[in-house]
């Protein structure tokens, strides 16, 4: 279970640029939820994730694994216990590096590194099920290097590494957003895929309304660092997207847009 209490983050404290986005913030993820978040530009999103991961310092409150702080940890710490997978596809990957190499590497987080080889042979069978998985014939370009992959491709491999190692916490950071529409299906598949049968507790950060109501089960909306709407079980495989159309209309009303 992951428990954020009492957040509270300020942005260029001290200045006239002063923001604060967080104000006694707190969010509950119980173990196997698959959570979609939405919410406009500046809303929290990717800071919440962000804070979650370590990426950013809070200035009060607590983020909990099961009930243990992870306050002190420093971000490559944190990542031993969850798994992130990036808007970009050539983040959290090396291009120069083949997709038995990317592979080896990412099986090794948490471990210790020696002087033998960072390819494990023994493995690639193994490395080769997790990608036959997916469909999509990238088991039969183990040696191929990962910059020549097209961006699905890429974000593929990223989803397998991602959980290729035992976690507590899928973090998806809008990772379809850079793909065309059609890949961005196909990813959307795999990620469920992977989600339900490594029974992974997932945060899906996204702006496609579509992917928030379809997938997952549980649905947040976030608006100026609070949460707006929460729906899951039967409120949430119930809803379309006209309701978070609805709520988003009323948003940007009130906004003044």
């Amino acid at each position: 279970m992951l428990e954020m209490k009492h957040i509270s983050k300020i942005y260029n404290a001290g200045t006239v640029t002063q923001m604060c986005l967080f104000d006694d913030f707190n969010l509950t993820v119980g173990d196997g939820e698959f959570v979609s978040v939405v919410g406009s530009n500046g809303s929290g999103k990717t800071s919440m994730l962000n804070i979650i991961c370590g990426s950013i310092p809070v200035d009060k409150g607590q983020v909990l694994i099961n009930g243990e702080s992870i306050d002190r940890m420093k971000e490559f710490e944190r990542y031993r216990r969850m798994g992130r997978v990036y808007q970009n596809p050539a983040l959290g990957t090396c291009p120069n590096m083949t997709i038995l190499e990317n592979m080896s590497l990412a099986d090794h987080k948490g471990k210790r590194f020696g002087l033998s080889s960072g390819v494990n042979k023994a493995r690639a069978g193994y490395y080769k099920e997790q990608l036959a998985s997916l469909g999509l014939g990238l088991e039969d370009k183990m040696n191929v290097k990962l910059g020549a992959l097209s961006g699905g491709q890429r974000q593929a491999v990223s989803l397998v590494m991602a959980t290729l190692t035992p976690l507590d916490f899928l973090i998806l950071d809008e990772h379809t957003a850079a793909l065309d529409p059609h890949t961005a299906e196909i990813i959307m598949q795999l990620t469920d895929k992977v989600v339900k049968e490594k029974k992974l507790t997932a945060i899906m950060v996204t702006h496609n309304l579509r992917y928030a109501v379809e997938y997952g089960n549980r649905l947040i909306m976030m608006d100026k660092g609070h949460i707006v709407m929460d729906k899951s079980g039967v409120e949430k495989a119930n809803m379309v997207t006209d309701d978070i159309l609805h709520v988003f209309n009323q948003i940007s009303i009130e906004c003044g847009n």
